[in-house]
């Protein structure tokens, strides 16, 4: 269980880690802070809204509760603090902290479960997708596991240069603000694993875990990815985002949980609305 809420769910916010991260770095905090909220609003307005049209997706009563709840939670605290505070290492460290003690409370509460919350439906989706990536149930060679491991790190490290070395170019080819690039070309191209992993989920019947998927998604990359990149390379959130797409971000997480909500389910219908939302999101974005 810890390595599939840990390492297994890490698997597809790597792109976002990463690319974060090297953003910072470059000096980018426009795609940084982008990617991350970004990622965020596609993740609840796309990829949501693409799974419930597939198929309407059964929300577990459990998920909603604890998973949704922190989510939203996590979303607004990550707008107030970056409205307040420039994002440094203090920060950075404190929204880390909060993430290994949110899972390590998730491992006490799961342990022996019938059924998991959002942090395993995340790892559910991504085994779904490939079952070679499930977690193993027993001890085996760890040589090859580790080499392949450290071997997909090493890819992802080097395409997440590329992305942001490629967004920059294009915020210039496009004459855009790089907050803009990272929002949307970065944000769902880093997104895509969870995309993949959850139309696969809605296409084999399990809507919830396509829920999950979404919400352990949302908050590791505010919490994990947010404060890696405040952690590593510390900045302002840029001003564009925090005045409007992190309240939006705000905004739509509460319109997942009270769609989900409603009936414990999420429809075609709210599928459309959410898509909808996404499409407009976009046209407001670009000029």
């Amino acid at each position: 269980m810890v390595i599939g809420l840990t390492l297994v769910g890490f698997g597809t916010s790597m792109p976002e880690l990463v690319t974060s991260v090297q953003a910072g770095l470059n000096g980018s905090p426009g795609i940084a802070y982008g990617n991350v909220v970004g990622s965020n609003i596609a993740n609840i307005l796309l990829i949501a809204g693409v799974s419930a049209l597939i198929c309407p997706i059964i929300v577990a009563r459990s998920a909603l509760r604890r998973d949704a709840t922190v989510m939203l939670a996590v979303a607004a605290g990550f707008a107030v603090l970056a409205w307040t505070v420039p994002l440094g290492r203090l920060a950075g460290l404190g929204l880390v902290a909060l993430l290994i003690g949110y899972i390590a409370f998730v491992v006490r509460q799961e342990r022996g479960a019938a059924d998991g919350g959002a942090l395993h439906d995340k790892t559910q989706a991504l085994a779904l997708a490939d079952p070679g990536l499930a977690p193993p149930h027993a001890p085996g060679r760890l040589a090859l596991p580790l080499l392949i491991a450290f071997a997909g790190l090493a890819l992802v490290v080097l395409g997440g240069s590329f992305l942001v070395s490629g967004a920059v170019a294009l915020a210039r080819g496009f004459d855009v603000s790089e907050t803009v690039i990272g929002l949307t070309i970065v944000a769902v191209g880093t997104s895509m694993p969870e995309l993949v992993t959850s139309i696969i989920a809605a296409l084999k019947r399990q809507g919830d875990v396509a829920f999950g998927n979404v919400v352990g998604s949302n908050i590791y990359n505010l919490l994990g990815i947010g404060g890696a990149t405040a952690l590593i390379a510390p900045s302002r959130v840029p001003a564009e985002i925090v005045v409007f797409d992190a309240p939006l971000m705000v905004g739509v997480s509460l319109l997942l949980v009270l769609f989900a909500a409603s009936g414990l389910r999420i429809g075609r219908r709210e599928g459309v609305v959410l898509l909808g939302g996404y499409a407009a999101y976009l046209g407001l974005l670009w000029p």
